[in-house]
């Protein structure tokens, strides 16, 4: 199965440029903890950033393709997220949506952005995060259904399947390109 998932990682329609309406939004891969006993000197667990869980960064075109990769601590900083955004987006022909995190701050001085602050609603007409959002919820339903623990050694190969999986979701045949990949 890692050489299906390496085939789909490798596959070179993926690697064209994002264009048009852009979602860019990073999440945290991992299982859920355990619950404590309830304890008075329990500590609630924390959520997203701060967490020992594996970052993945994301970008979705409108209607249309994702590019997602496994991040390091580095990769989320804001110089780390423009360099992820520049070498997957076409800069010019697009408007790249995020949230409201801080890193996203460098986009605007390089192409078209827009933002959506989810402590006040999530979706401004055509600004949202949803598209998004959708495929990290099909990420981690593979990891609570199918897969149940990916290790970090082979996490980007999961992560590229799934993103595989997503970009051909239209296309009425999908194992012959995929044997075609293989035999390359």
């Amino acid at each position: 199965m890692h050489r299906v998932r390496l085939a789909m990682a490798t596959d070179q329609e993926q690697s064209d440029l994002l264009h048009g309406i852009i979602e860019a939004d990073e999440c945290y891969v991992g299982g859920k903890p355990r619950k404590g006993n309830k304890r008075d000197d329990d500590k609630p667990n924390m959520r997203g950033r701060g967490t020992k869980k594996i970052p993945v960064v994301g970008a979705v075109e409108r209607f249309g393709s994702v590019i997602a990769k496994v991040a390091d601590a580095n990769d989320l900083s804001a110089n780390g997220l423009l360099k992820f955004v520049c070498k997957f987006v076409d800069t010019d022909a697009s408007l790249v949506i995020t949230d409201e995190y801080t890193g996203y701050n460098g986009l605007a001085a390089k192409m078209r952005h827009a933002r959506i602050n989810h402590s006040v609603q999530y979706a401004d007409g055509l600004i949202h995060t949803n598209t998004i959002e959708g495929f990290w919820a099909l990420v981690k339903r593979a990891w609570y259904g199918s897969h149940h623990h990916y290790s970090k050694k082979y996490i980007g190969l999961y992560i590229a399947e799934a993103a595989y999986k997503y970009n051909v979701r239209h296309q009425p045949e999908t194992f012959a390109p995929m044997l075609a990949i293989m035999a390359a």
